[in-house]
């Protein structure tokens, strides 16, 4: 069975600084592509990064040069690291195990408030 849980939101004044981690199990993890979306509520969900199988990465623009994604296979986890906190980015942040089109594992999803 398949499980992935994200760890480590909470409240942070703006400008701050939180890691976010998403350890996947009951998965070939070094296969899956892995990524950080975002929602608010009422809006729809968005990606925010994404880490491919060779540590190709890429990311949403508002948050290029503050947000880092990264991924360690030999502990099936992935990495948020986001500096410079705005109160826009205050969401619920789901981790989200992708592998080709149709396999797709998500998270419960972690709180992130940016207090300004």
């Amino acid at each position: 069975q398949v499980h992935v849980v994200e760890s480590g939101g909470g409240l942070v004044q703006n400008g701050g600084s939180l890691t976010l981690s998403c350890a996947a199990s009951g998965l070939d993890f070094a296969s899956y592509v892995m990524a950080w979306f975002r929602q608010v509520s009422g809006k729809e969900r968005e990606l925010v990064a994404g880490i491919s199988v060779n540590g190709a990465t890429n990311y949403q623009d508002s948050v290029k040069g503050r947000f880092t994604i990264s991924r360690d296979n030999a502990k099936n986890t992935v990495y948020l690291q986001m500096n410079n906190l705005e109160p826009e980015d205050t969401a619920v942040y789901y981790c989200k195990a992708k592998r080709g089109v149709w396999i797709n594992y998500w998270g419960q999803g972690t709180q992130v408030t940016v207090s300004s």
